[in-house]
C-alpha cells in the first residue's frame, strides 16, 4: 500500500518532538533545580522557586542543618543565624506561606527522618493546628509534591518534566550567569515584609482592621462551654503534633510557640471561637508536658499584639518583633519563666534533662 505523501513529514515531526522532549528532560535532570535528582552533577543550587513546598525537601536532605523552624508565614521572619546564637546548632527556617498543619507535619516528618542528630526544633503554632477539619483540608491552592517527601528519590523523576520545573531550571541557569539573585537564602530565610521605612499608618490600618481602626470588644455575655462541649471538640492536627514531638530523639529540644498575631486576627474575646482556642492551647500543653517540650504562648492580647506599629497586617509583624521573639523564646526556655511585662507566657517548661547544651545550659 502506498503511504500518503505527508507520512514522512509526520515522522520527522514526531522525531523532532521526541528529541526536544529528551533534550528538555536532560536539561532539567542536569540542572536539578530542586536538588532531588540522585545523579545530578555537583553545583550550587540556591532556592529559586516561590513555593517553599518544592524547595525545602532538598534543603533538608543536603543542607547539613541540625535544627529547624516549622510553621506558617508568621514564623518565617525568625532568622536562623539569630537562633544559632541563642540555642546553638545550625538552624534552617522551614516555615511555609499559608501552610496547613498537614504540610507542616510533612516537612517536619522528613526532617526528623533525615537529619542524623536533631538538636532543636521550633514549631510556630497558628490557628491551623486547632482547625476541626485539619484532617480533611490538608492542602491549599498551592501545589504540594508528596513524591518529594518520601524516601524514594527515583520516583521524583516522573514529575520533573513540566513547565514550572523548566522555569525554575532556567532561573537557576540565570543565577549561575549572574543574572538573577536567589529566591531564598541557603537556610530558607527571607525578609518578605517591606523595609521599615515604608511603614505608614494609611497603608497598614486597612490591612490590620479591614477598614478604619475599631476597638476589640469582648462578647457579652461571654460564652461558657460545658465540659461535655469541650470534650466533643475535635482538633485532629494535634495527633500529628503529638507524634512529631514524641519522636524527638533523646537530648534534643522541642519548643512549641503560639505566634503573636495582632489582636484583630485573634478570636473575639469571650466568643465560642476564643473558647475553642483556649481548649486547643490546653491540649497542646498536655502534649508538651507529656514529651518534655517547652510551650510558649505569644498569642493573646499584650503590649506586643495590641500595638499597631508592630505589624504590617493582622498576621505579619515587623522584623524587630521577630528579633524580640527569638530572644524571648531563648529566655523563656533558659530561665523557665513568664515575661515580666506580660508579653509571653511559658505554659509548659521543658524537662531539665531535655534542655539543650550550649548557650542555654
Amino acid at each position: 500500500m502506498t503511504q500518503p505523501p505527508w507520512t514522512g513529514f509526520v515522522k520527522t515531526l514526531l522525531l523532532t518532538a521526541g528529541g526536544l522532549v529528551a533534550a528538555l528532560m536532560l536539561f532539567v535532570l542536569l540542572v536539578d533545580p530542586y536538588d532531588n535528582v540522585p545523579f545530578s552533577p555537583p553545583m550550587a543550587r540556591p532556592m529559586m522557586d516561590d513555593n517553599q513546598r518544592f524547595l525545602y525537601p532538598g534543603l533538608v536532605r543536603h543542607g547539613n542543618f541540625d535544627s529547624a523552624v516549622f510553621g506558617t508565614s508568621t514564623s518565617r521572619l525568625l532568622q536562623p543565624a539569630h537562633l544559632d546564637g541563642q540555642f546553638g546548632g545550625r538552624f534552617a527556617n522551614l516555615a511555609m506561606n499559608s501552610a496547613t498543619a498537614w504540610e507542616q507535619y510533612k516537612i517536619a516528618d522528613l526532617f526528623l527522618r533525615t537529619v542524623p542528630k536533631v538538636r532543636t526544633v521550633v514549631v510556630g503554632l497558628d490557628r491551623v493546628w486547632c482547625e476541626p477539619d485539619a484532617d480533611s483540608q490538608r492542602l491549599t491552592f498551592r501545589p504540594f509534591p508528596p513524591w518529594m517527601y518520601d524516601d524514594d528519590p527515583w520516583n521524583d523523576l516522573l514529575y520533573l518534566l513540566n513547565g514550572k520545573t523548566l522555569e525554575i531550571a532556567a532561573r537557576l541557569v540565570e543565577y549561575q550567569l549572574g543574572l538573577r539573585p536567589p529566591r531564598l537564602g541557603p537556610d530558607g530565610y527571607e525578609v518578605f515584609v517591606p523595609p521599615d521605612d515604608q511603614w505608614t499608618w494609611a497603608k497598614v490600618e486597612p490591612m490590620i482592621y479591614g477598614g478604619p481602626k475599631h476597638p476589640i470588644t469582648p462578647a457579652e455575655p461571654p460564652y461558657r462551654p460545658t465540659e461535655a462541649e469541650r470534650q466533643s471538640w475535635r482538633f485532629p492536627a494535634l495527633a500529628w503534633l503529638d507524634e512529631l514531638v514524641g519522636r524527638m530523639p533523646p537530648g534534643a529540644q522541642a519548643i512549641l510557640a503560639f505566634m503573636p498575631v495582632h489582636v484583630a486576627a485573634m478570636p473575639q474575646p469571650g466568643s465560642p471561637l476564643a473558647a475553642r482556642e483556649e481548649e486547643c492551647k490546653g491540649r497542646v500543653a498536655r502534649i508538651a508536658a507529656a514529651h518534655g517540650a517547652a510551650l510558649v504562648d505569644f498569642r493573646f492580647p499584650s503590649r506586643i499584639t495590641s500595638e499597631d506599629t508592630n505589624y504590617w497586617d493582622n498576621l505579619h509583624y515587623r522584623v524587630g518583633i521577630a528579633d524580640w521573639i527569638e530572644r524571648s523564646l531563648a529566655t523563656a526556655v533558659r530561665e523557665r519563666r513568664d515575661d515580666p511585662d506580660g508579653a509571653w507566657r511559658l505554659l509548659v517548661a521543658p524537662q531539665a534533662e531535655g534542655a539543650r547544651r550550649g548557650p542555654l545550659s
